[in-house]
């Protein structure tokens, strides 16, 4: 394959966009591999095409070497099946929906689950058909409310989404276990440094779950990784080591105390130090008990409910981690507090929890036994040793507080926890009979009674994953693709014009022939200075530069991500390159 840039689909930009948020928006921009046509909605250009589709075949690749079978579900679905399966709802507005022409509900695909389970009910009747994986690569999407970040966050994206279905639960971990490793492959060949976190499942369901994470500082995932084992995890996964339980009577009857002017953690622990409260003076934030009041909103429901939950006053409530946990509710703080004057806002306590009728669960560090400075539920006054367990019993316990670094490993003794920034590319889950069971998916088991399939789930990002290489593979010139996954194996670029055009294109037709996939920068309307400084903007591997050394039958050979510069003789360029036959030396 030979491309010529003077009839490529190609504009180059000087500028950066004024929109590009992240580099690999700013650089597929200004390179000319896609263009904006809607929020969060791309066109593909010719070279970022090439780069799609190399990404996609490596995919295709290995989900065909762990033995998934292609198939290809429509992207216009009716709503029957998410709503039996739930999803219709709990979706809310992250789906696209509509009427047909009939008012009959549609919604443009976000995932198959769904569809995947109708079509193994419709077609396999006996454990005989059993295992199966199934595969897609399909356009998704996802009503995002505020797209960003070019093709990392966007309403229609391209992804791979396989399923598998399995007899029992030892099946299910072999199916998962070849994804895993698959993924780990595909990752591998496209030159990408990740980590295997463990996830939530999120609107999937299921029990195990993990995230394939790109490390980038513009990633929008937050995830730990410990320091002293191989435990990572994402934030709204890590669970919190729980301290030992206490004796909720080996504490002093609590006592409440005059606390005027402090509604923040900070100024009620100055004062409890200067009034030696409870006969202290070494309090810290850690010693108080912060209690929050978020909104819950199920899904379908017309009115959300009231759940305070109670972390150690040094840290923060994160709504990402609680949402997560109560999924698929969504969560968002309580500010209607002119409605609930029962609720003293900067002053609330755990005592009369129950006595509202208000669910409340706590922070796994709060366990029975520990005894809090918290809220007394009256204006301007906390109680100390309000103890756990004895003055309050908590609904359950929730992970809600923020993770910070060199927070303690829950998977070993002696490590602490690193914060650190990724892509999600990939994900993997045991979905387990969540969508067997909404369907009835039974088939005859080798016993001659009904067997309900168990499924995997398992997806990647594929135009997510372009923009995630290109995050890892740049620099302040511009691209810099890993040679498995460029639009071109070469850039030859005719410094000049007369005998050093015709000897590019020449050249770069005998490179097609044997069998490289070659870009030749044959414009003549532009300086040298530009066309080199396109092709680092591009950033395919190999620049071949035809210049004034032609007459001596010299071209000079650049790595695009070493630098590197080398004079070669055009008769060995092939080898270079290939390792296939010389180029004849009458070229020149």
């Amino acid at each position: 394959m030979m491309l010529r840039m003077s009839t490529l689909l190609l504009r180059t930009l000087r500028e950066d966009p004024a929109d590009a948020e992240v580099p690999s928006h700013r650089l597929l921009l200004r390179a000319g591999y896609v263009r904006r046509a809607a929020p969060g909605g791309y066109t593909w250009l010719p070279l970022g095409k090439l780069v799609l589709d190399r990404v996609t075949e490596i995919v295709r690749s290995e989900m065909t070497a762990i033995g998934g079978q292609e198939v290809h579900f429509p992207a216009l679905l009716p709503a029957e099946p998410y709503q039996a399966s739930g999803r219709w709802t709990e979706y809310g507005d992250d789906i696209f929906t509509l009427a047909d022409r009939r008012g009959a509900p549609h919604l443009l695909g976000p995932t198959h689950e769904e569809l995947a389970a109708l079509l193994v009910k419709d077609l396999f009747t006996s454990y005989r058909d059993f295992p199966v994986t199934l595969f897609q690569i399909q356009t998704k999407f996802r009503d995002e409310a505020r797209p960003r970040a070019g093709l990392l966050r966007g309403r229609e994206f391209l992804m791979k989404d396989a399923y598998s279905f399995d007899l029992d639960e030892s099946g299910l971990r072999e199916a998962y276990a070849r994804h895993r490793a698959a993924y780990q492959r595909v990752f591998d060949r496209l030159g990408l440094e990740y980590t295997v976190v463990t996830a939530m499942s999120g609107a999937m369901g299921g029990s195990a779950s993990e995230e394939f994470l790109a490390a980038t500082p513009v990633g929008e995932d937050s995830y730990v990784a410990c320091t002293a084992c191989d435990y990572a995890a994402n934030t709204e996964a890590v669970t919190t080591p729980a301290p030992p339980a206490g004796d909720p009577d080996a504490h002093p009857p609590a006592t409440v105390h005059d606390t005027p002017d402090t509604p923040t953690i900070a100024a009620l622990v100055d004062l409890a130090n200067t009034r030696r409260l409870g006969g202290r003076d070494d309090w810290t934030a850690a010693d108080t008990l912060k209690n929050v009041v978020l909104s819950v909103r199920r899904p379908g429901a017309d009115e959300a409910e009231l759940l305070v939950v109670g972390v150690p006053g040094d840290r923060e409530v994160d709504l990402k981690r609680v949402g997560a946990a109560l999924h698929p509710a969504t969560v968002t703080v309580f500010d209607g507090f002119a409605d609930r004057p029962e609720l003293v806002r900067g002053y609330i306590g755990p005592q009369v929890m129950a006595k509202l009728g208000l669910r409340y669960l706590v922070d796994p560090r709060v366990v029975p036994g520990t005894a809090w400075l918290t809220g007394a539920n009256e204006p301007g006054r906390h109680a100390v040793d309000v103890v756990c367990g004895r003055d309050f019993v908590p609904d359950g316990t929730v992970e809600a507080a923020d993770v910070r670094p060199g927070d303690p490993c829950p998977a070993c003794p002696d490590g602490q926890l690193g914060m650190r920034r990724g892509i999600e590319i990939g994900h993997v889950f045991q979905l387990g009979r969540r969508f067997t069971d909404a369907f009835a998916v039974d088939v005859l088991g080798p016993a001659g009674k009904p067997v309900r399939p168990l499924m995997g789930c398992y997806g990647i990002g594929i135009s997510r994953l372009v923009a995630t290489i290109a995050e890892q593979h740049h620099d302040e010139r511009g691209l810099c693709w890993p040679a498995a996954v460029a639009p071109c194996d070469v850039h030859l670029v005719a410094a000049g014009k007369g005998p050093q055009l015709d000897a590019a294109l020449d050249l770069g037709g005998r490179l097609a022939a044997a069998g490289l996939r070659v870009l030749v920068d044959d414009r003549t309307h532009v300086s040298a200075g530009v066309k080199f400084t396109d092709a680092e903007l591009i950033g395919i591997p190999r620049t071949v530069v035809v210049g004034r050394r032609l007459a001596d039958g010299y071209v000079e050979l650049r790595d695009r991500a070493r630098g590197d510069r080398t004079e070669l003789p055009v008769v060995e360029l092939t080898t270079a390159l290939t390792g296939l036959a010389a180029i004849p030396p009458d070229l020149v």
